[in-house]
């Protein structure tokens, strides 16, 4: 009998699709269970099912901190949009775009990712305080990851 196949989520492959066309990327790839899914300019997607390692289980609520907290971190995060690395400032040994405790604008540059040699300002998507920065400088980020904690 053969092995059945994952079924493609093409909603998943067009919501790719999209963030390719939204920051200029050439290509994205990200990895559920045990599908693979790239999708390029340059081609046409590629399926592959790979066995995926097993991640350790993340801790949603850490010690000390309540499922209330846990869930207003999440949806004040400022989260990547793509995978790259990075950048809290516009230089290297120049001053950071924002520091815990600063005021930030909608639409003000908190930080650069660079993705394919393209360096891309990721703005805030609101206005409020920066009370946490997730991410050191020149750290890779993967797509969805929590950067920034804006009240």
């Amino acid at each position: 009998m053969a092995d059945k196949k994952p079924a493609i989520d093409q909603a998943l492959i067009r919501d790719l699709a999209n963030i390719l066309n939204e920051t200029d990327l050439t290509e994205i790839e990200v990895e559920q269970e045990d599908l693979r899914i790239r999708v390029s300019r340059a081609g046409t997607p590629q399926y592959v099912t790979a066995p995926v390692p097993a991640a350790a289980p993340v801790q949603a609520v850490a010690a000390g901190v309540s499922a209330a907290e846990a869930a207003k971190t999440s949806k004040n995060a400022l989260t990547a949009p793509m995978v790259g690395t990075a950048y809290l400032s516009p230089a290297p040994g120049s001053r950071a775009f924002v520091e815990v405790g600063a005021t930030v604008k909608e639409g003000q540059t908190i930080l650069i990712i660079e993705a394919m040699k393209t360096m891309n300002q990721i703005p805030a998507p609101r206005a409020g305080k920066v009370t946490e920065i997730l991410v050191e400088d020149g750290a890779p980020v993967e797509y969805g990851e929590a950067l920034v904690i804006i009240e």
